[in-house]
């Protein structure tokens, strides 16, 4: 089953594997939820390069999109030897301050979603982590990929 058979919640996703290793499971034997959130920030920074926005974009413009909050939902667990289809949107843009981001995770051999996430994102300054506006680059690339 590839990617583009699986039951996604939103349309383009933004996708990929995540093959299950022993870094990734927990004392319960199966994926700790700590894996889950270094596998959403590698996901989101793999969508904003393949968008065209790489870290010295940010640098640059003295600018980064941080996590406001995070919305986890664990479906069913994982295990040791599983390969997961990650796929990412962004949700919502206002084209001012904020970004939302939409996560799935699917397991193909069992045909169904194990984990899915929204993370609200906030502009900042580098410098000072002080909210700030968007720059327009941020707002042309995200609006444009955004799926509202």
């Amino acid at each position: 089953m590839n990617s583009t058979t699986l039951n996604w919640m939103l349309d383009n996703p933004y996708v990929q594997q995540w093959h299950i290793d022993e870094s990734h499971i927990d004392h319960y034997q199966h994926v700790n939820n700590v894996a889950y959130l270094s596998q959403l920030e590698s996901l989101a920074w793999a969508h904003s390069n393949a968008l065209g926005l790489q870290f010295a974009d940010y640098q640059a413009l003295n600018r980064g999109m941080v996590i406001k909050r995070h919305e986890l939902n664990y479906h069913l667990p994982t295990h040791l030897g599983d390969t997961l289809e990650c796929a990412t949107w962004i949700a919502h843009c206002d084209g001012k301050l904020t970004l939302k981001r939409q996560f799935q995770f699917i397991c193909p051999k069992r045909n169904k979603t194990v984990f899915d996430a929204m993370t609200t994102f906030v502009c900042v300054s580098l410098d000072t982590g002080a909210p700030k506006r968007m720059p327009k680059q941020f707002v042309d690339i995200y609006g444009e990929a955004c799926v509202d």
